[in-house]
Protein backbone atom coordinates (compact mmCIF):
# COMPACT_ATOMS: atom_id res chain seq x y z
CA UNK A 1 0.00 0.00 0.00
CA UNK A 2 1.06 3.49 -0.81
CA UNK A 3 1.05 4.31 3.22
CA UNK A 4 3.09 0.97 3.46
CA UNK A 5 6.39 2.45 1.78
CA UNK A 6 5.70 6.02 3.97
CA UNK A 7 5.94 4.44 6.77
CA UNK A 8 9.25 1.82 6.16
CA UNK A 9 10.45 5.00 4.77
CA UNK A 10 10.25 7.41 7.55
CA UNK A 11 11.19 4.48 9.72
CA UNK A 12 14.02 4.62 7.64
CA UNK A 13 15.26 8.06 8.37
CA UNK A 14 14.78 7.26 11.73
CA UNK A 15 17.15 4.72 12.14
CA UNK A 16 20.05 6.86 10.81
CA UNK A 17 18.80 9.34 13.13
CA UNK A 18 19.22 7.06 16.03
CA UNK A 19 22.70 6.69 15.06
CA UNK A 20 23.62 10.99 15.27
CA UNK A 21 24.89 12.08 18.98
CA UNK A 22 21.38 13.75 20.23
CA UNK A 23 23.29 17.89 20.00
CA UNK A 24 24.11 17.04 16.36
CA UNK A 25 20.15 16.09 16.27
CA UNK A 26 19.32 19.21 18.33
CA UNK A 27 21.56 21.26 16.06
CA UNK A 28 19.81 20.10 12.41
CA UNK A 29 16.38 19.76 13.60
CA UNK A 30 16.89 23.41 14.40
CA UNK A 31 18.16 24.25 10.83
CA UNK A 32 15.38 22.07 9.65
CA UNK A 33 12.28 23.95 11.33
CA UNK A 34 12.96 27.21 9.28
CA UNK A 35 13.21 25.30 5.96
CA UNK A 36 10.23 23.61 6.39
CA UNK A 37 8.86 27.60 7.24
CA UNK A 38 9.07 28.25 3.57
CA UNK A 39 7.20 25.19 2.25
CA UNK A 40 4.26 25.75 5.24
CA UNK A 41 4.14 29.61 4.30
CA UNK A 42 -0.15 29.38 4.79
CA UNK A 43 0.66 28.09 7.98
CA UNK A 44 3.43 30.05 8.51
CA UNK A 45 1.30 33.45 7.88
CA UNK A 46 -1.52 31.72 9.38
CA UNK A 47 0.77 31.77 13.07
CA UNK A 48 1.55 35.16 12.89
CA UNK A 49 -1.36 36.84 12.09
CA UNK A 50 -2.82 34.84 14.84
CA UNK A 51 0.33 35.39 17.24
CA UNK A 52 -0.32 39.29 16.93
CA UNK A 53 -3.90 39.22 17.97
CA UNK A 54 -3.15 36.67 20.61
CA UNK A 55 -0.41 38.52 22.06
CA UNK A 56 -1.04 42.05 20.97
CA UNK A 57 2.69 42.50 19.66
CA UNK A 58 3.55 43.94 16.35
CA UNK A 59 4.01 41.76 13.11
CA UNK A 60 7.73 41.58 13.64
CA UNK A 61 7.54 40.70 17.01
CA UNK A 62 5.10 38.09 15.89
CA UNK A 63 7.45 37.18 13.17
CA UNK A 64 10.43 36.37 15.67
CA UNK A 65 8.50 34.36 17.74
CA UNK A 66 7.18 32.27 14.64
CA UNK A 67 10.48 31.39 13.01
CA UNK A 68 11.29 30.23 17.01
CA UNK A 69 8.71 27.81 16.60
CA UNK A 70 9.95 26.82 13.44
CA UNK A 71 12.81 26.28 14.98
CA UNK A 72 11.48 24.15 17.94
CA UNK A 73 9.11 22.04 15.62
CA UNK A 74 12.18 21.29 13.64
CA UNK A 75 14.39 19.65 16.81
CA UNK A 76 10.59 18.06 17.75
CA UNK A 77 10.23 16.26 14.38
CA UNK A 78 14.00 14.67 14.61
CA UNK A 79 13.65 14.32 18.47
CA UNK A 80 10.53 11.88 17.38
CA UNK A 81 12.54 9.94 15.21
CA UNK A 82 15.52 9.55 17.91
CA UNK A 83 12.79 8.60 20.54
CA UNK A 84 13.11 4.73 20.32
CA UNK A 85 16.83 5.25 21.94
CA UNK A 86 14.98 6.89 24.91
CA UNK A 87 14.93 4.20 27.84
CA UNK A 88 14.10 4.49 31.66
CA UNK A 89 17.92 4.31 32.28
CA UNK A 90 18.78 7.26 30.50
CA UNK A 91 15.48 9.54 29.75
CA UNK A 92 17.25 12.14 32.93
CA UNK A 93 19.56 13.38 30.05
CA UNK A 94 16.90 14.36 27.56
CA UNK A 95 14.10 14.74 29.38
CA UNK A 96 13.48 16.80 32.88
CA UNK A 97 10.73 17.03 35.79
CA UNK A 98 9.69 20.06 37.66
CA UNK A 99 7.72 19.66 40.33
CA UNK A 100 7.38 15.53 40.30
CA UNK A 101 6.27 15.68 43.98
CA UNK A 102 3.03 17.05 42.95
CA UNK A 103 1.57 14.40 40.49
CA UNK A 104 3.22 12.02 43.49
CA UNK A 105 0.68 13.70 45.16
CA UNK A 106 -1.95 13.49 43.16
CA UNK A 107 -2.17 9.94 42.53
CA UNK A 108 -1.94 9.31 46.29
CA UNK A 109 -5.78 10.34 45.96
CA UNK A 110 -6.27 6.93 44.30
CA UNK A 111 -8.78 8.67 41.83
CA UNK A 112 -6.17 8.44 38.71
CA UNK A 113 -5.13 11.91 37.50
CA UNK A 114 -6.33 14.06 34.59
CA UNK A 115 -3.42 15.61 32.85
CA UNK A 116 -3.89 18.54 31.18
CA UNK A 117 -1.49 19.53 28.38
CA UNK A 118 -1.27 21.16 24.95
CA UNK A 119 0.68 21.48 21.52
CA UNK A 120 3.52 23.27 23.15
CA UNK A 121 7.07 22.17 22.94
CA UNK A 122 7.50 18.44 22.05
CA UNK A 123 4.41 17.29 23.59
CA UNK A 124 5.21 13.75 21.93
CA UNK A 125 8.28 13.33 24.43
CA UNK A 126 5.36 13.85 27.88
CA UNK A 127 5.24 9.88 27.34
CA UNK A 128 8.39 10.27 29.71
CA UNK A 129 6.52 10.34 32.07
CA UNK A 130 6.23 6.40 31.77
CA UNK A 131 9.92 5.96 31.32
CA UNK A 132 10.09 8.36 34.81
CA UNK A 133 7.80 5.42 35.90
CA UNK A 134 4.54 7.07 35.73
CA UNK A 135 1.63 4.75 35.21
CA UNK A 136 1.03 7.35 32.08
CA UNK A 137 -1.89 6.36 29.48
CA UNK A 138 -3.56 8.92 26.43
CA UNK A 139 -6.58 9.33 24.29
CA UNK A 140 -4.66 10.08 21.09
CA UNK A 141 -6.76 11.55 17.90
CA UNK A 142 -5.40 9.24 14.56
CA UNK A 143 -3.68 11.63 11.94
CA UNK A 144 -4.16 11.93 8.39
CA UNK A 145 -1.86 9.51 7.64
CA UNK A 146 -2.16 6.39 8.94
CA UNK A 147 1.74 6.05 8.54
CA UNK A 148 2.30 9.04 10.57
CA UNK A 149 -0.27 7.83 13.13
CA UNK A 150 1.84 4.01 13.34
CA UNK A 151 4.47 5.67 14.47
CA UNK A 152 3.62 8.13 16.63
CA UNK A 153 1.84 4.93 18.26
CA UNK A 154 4.53 2.88 18.36
CA UNK A 155 6.78 5.67 19.57
CA UNK A 156 4.33 5.81 22.77
CA UNK A 157 3.61 2.58 23.77
CA UNK A 158 7.44 2.06 23.42
CA UNK A 159 8.07 4.42 26.05
CA UNK A 160 5.59 2.58 28.74
CA UNK A 161 2.45 5.01 27.64
CA UNK A 162 -1.12 3.31 26.93
CA UNK A 163 -2.51 4.51 24.16
CA UNK A 164 -6.16 4.75 23.58
CA UNK A 165 -8.32 6.10 20.16
CA UNK A 166 -10.39 8.78 19.95
CA UNK A 167 -13.17 7.89 18.48
CA UNK A 168 -15.28 5.10 20.37
CA UNK A 169 -16.66 5.37 24.14
CA UNK A 170 -14.30 8.08 25.17
CA UNK A 171 -15.91 7.92 28.69
CA UNK A 172 -15.38 3.89 28.92
CA UNK A 173 -12.25 4.59 27.68
CA UNK A 174 -11.59 7.24 30.83
CA UNK A 175 -13.06 5.02 32.94
CA UNK A 176 -11.09 2.09 32.39
CA UNK A 177 -7.92 4.12 33.18
CA UNK A 178 -8.27 6.53 36.21
CA UNK A 179 -9.84 3.20 37.81
CA UNK A 180 -6.71 1.66 37.10
CA UNK A 181 -5.78 4.87 38.60
CA UNK A 182 -3.51 5.51 35.57
CA UNK A 183 -2.55 9.50 34.19
CA UNK A 184 -4.83 10.16 31.79
CA UNK A 185 -3.29 12.69 29.60
CA UNK A 186 -5.71 15.06 27.12
CA UNK A 187 -4.80 17.82 24.48
CA UNK A 188 -7.56 20.71 25.13
CA UNK A 189 -6.46 23.60 23.20
CA UNK A 190 -8.14 22.54 20.36
CA UNK A 191 -11.06 23.81 19.14
CA UNK A 192 -13.86 22.25 21.12
CA UNK A 193 -16.25 22.19 18.62
CA UNK A 194 -20.49 22.52 18.87
CA UNK A 195 -20.63 21.13 22.37
CA UNK A 196 -17.57 23.29 23.55
CA UNK A 197 -17.57 25.86 25.95
CA UNK A 198 -17.50 29.81 24.86
CA UNK A 199 -14.90 31.49 25.82
CA UNK A 200 -12.20 34.58 24.65
CA UNK A 201 -8.95 32.63 24.24
CA UNK A 202 -5.64 34.31 22.66
CA UNK A 203 -7.73 37.72 21.52
CA UNK A 204 -10.92 35.77 20.14
CA UNK A 205 -13.80 34.24 21.46
CA UNK A 206 -13.65 30.45 21.03
CA UNK A 207 -15.16 26.84 21.73
CA UNK A 208 -13.10 25.36 24.46
CA UNK A 209 -13.68 21.39 24.89
CA UNK A 210 -15.00 20.03 27.86
CA UNK A 211 -13.76 16.77 27.72
CA UNK A 212 -11.40 17.04 31.41
CA UNK A 213 -13.44 18.85 33.06
CA UNK A 214 -16.60 16.04 32.30
CA UNK A 215 -14.59 13.24 33.40
CA UNK A 216 -13.23 15.58 37.00
CA UNK A 217 -16.82 15.56 37.71
CA UNK A 218 -17.46 12.06 36.69
CA UNK A 219 -14.63 10.65 38.24
CA UNK A 220 -13.58 12.74 41.22
CA UNK A 221 -10.20 12.69 39.85
CA UNK A 222 -7.41 15.70 40.58
CA UNK A 223 -6.25 17.66 37.29
CA UNK A 224 -2.73 18.82 37.01
CA UNK A 225 -1.12 20.98 34.00
CA UNK A 226 1.58 19.58 32.45
CA UNK A 227 3.18 21.41 29.43
CA UNK A 228 6.40 20.52 27.69
CA UNK A 229 8.68 23.36 26.46
CA UNK A 230 12.77 22.93 25.73
CA UNK A 231 14.97 24.86 28.21
CA UNK A 232 17.96 27.46 27.21
CA UNK A 233 19.87 24.33 26.40
CA UNK A 234 17.07 22.99 23.75
CA UNK A 235 16.66 20.08 26.00
CA UNK A 236 12.59 19.45 26.92
CA UNK A 237 11.30 20.19 30.49
CA UNK A 238 7.92 18.65 31.60
CA UNK A 239 6.84 22.23 33.63
CA UNK A 240 4.13 20.10 36.11
CA UNK A 241 1.50 22.59 37.83
CA UNK A 242 -0.59 22.97 40.75
CA UNK A 243 -2.64 20.33 41.74
CA UNK A 244 -6.77 21.10 40.71
CA UNK A 245 -9.79 20.35 41.78
CA UNK A 246 -13.34 20.07 39.95
CA UNK A 247 -15.93 22.33 42.41
CA UNK A 248 -19.19 20.67 42.60
CA UNK A 249 -21.91 22.89 43.16
CA UNK A 250 -24.72 20.68 42.33
CA UNK A 251 -25.61 22.57 38.93
CA UNK A 252 -23.47 20.06 36.33
CA UNK A 253 -23.29 21.53 33.40
CA UNK A 254 -22.19 25.46 34.56
CA UNK A 255 -19.69 23.72 36.73
CA UNK A 256 -18.09 21.92 33.62
CA UNK A 257 -18.22 25.21 32.07
CA UNK A 258 -16.21 27.00 34.66
CA UNK A 259 -13.85 24.32 35.18
CA UNK A 260 -13.52 24.33 31.50
CA UNK A 261 -12.39 27.65 31.65
CA UNK A 262 -10.25 28.13 34.37
CA UNK A 263 -8.44 25.35 32.50
CA UNK A 264 -7.75 27.28 29.59
CA UNK A 265 -7.03 30.48 31.15
CA UNK A 266 -3.77 28.37 33.18
CA UNK A 267 -3.39 27.25 29.14
CA UNK A 268 -3.18 30.84 27.44
CA UNK A 269 -0.98 31.97 30.40
CA UNK A 270 1.01 29.34 29.75
CA UNK A 271 1.11 30.08 26.10
CA UNK A 272 1.88 33.61 26.43
CA UNK A 273 5.06 33.02 28.94
CA UNK A 274 6.43 30.34 26.41
CA UNK A 275 5.00 32.03 23.10
CA UNK A 276 7.58 30.70 20.89
CA UNK A 277 6.12 27.04 22.02
CA UNK A 278 2.86 26.83 20.91
CA UNK A 279 1.49 25.53 17.69
CA UNK A 280 0.37 29.02 16.48
CA UNK A 281 -0.74 27.87 12.84
CA UNK A 282 -3.30 25.62 14.57
CA UNK A 283 -6.99 25.85 13.39
CA UNK A 284 -7.98 27.00 17.36
CA UNK A 285 -10.97 29.26 16.07
CA UNK A 286 -12.93 27.15 14.01
CA UNK A 287 -16.42 27.27 15.90
CA UNK A 288 -18.18 30.29 16.28
CA UNK A 289 -18.96 30.97 19.72
CA UNK A 290 -22.87 32.39 18.58
CA UNK A 291 -23.20 29.02 16.96
CA UNK A 292 -22.53 27.23 20.00
CA UNK A 293 -25.17 29.64 22.15
CA UNK A 294 -27.52 28.90 19.14
CA UNK A 295 -27.28 25.29 19.80
CA UNK A 296 -27.59 25.05 23.33
CA UNK A 297 -31.03 27.22 23.11
CA UNK A 298 -31.93 25.16 20.57
CA UNK A 299 -31.35 21.98 23.14
CA UNK A 300 -32.66 24.04 26.24
CA UNK A 301 -35.95 24.57 24.07
CA UNK A 302 -36.18 21.02 22.79
CA UNK A 303 -36.42 19.83 26.50
CA UNK A 304 -38.78 22.09 27.95
CA UNK A 305 -40.96 21.44 25.01
CA UNK A 306 -40.54 17.92 25.58
CA UNK A 307 -41.43 18.49 29.31
CA UNK A 308 -44.44 20.50 28.21
CA UNK A 309 -45.71 17.41 26.45
CA UNK A 310 -45.14 14.68 28.67
CA UNK A 311 -46.97 16.66 31.49
CA UNK A 312 -49.76 17.06 29.14
CA UNK A 313 -49.67 13.92 28.73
Amino acid sequence: MFTEWQYYTIRAIGKLVQKLSYPTVVRWGRKLGPLVSRIMKKQYNRAVFQAVRGLECSETEARQIVDELFRNLGQSALEILYTPNLNAGNIAEYVTLDHPERLDEALKEDKGVIILTGHIGNWEWLGALALYGYPASTIVKNQANSSVTRLLNENREGMGLEVFARGGNEMIIAARALRRKKLLGFLADQDGGFHGVPQPFLGKMSSTPKGPAMFAQKFHSPIVPVFTIHDDQHRTHLAIGEIMHFEDTGNKDEDIARMTRKMAVITENFIKEHPTEWLWFQHRWSTEPEEIIALQKEGAATDCESKTNVDKA
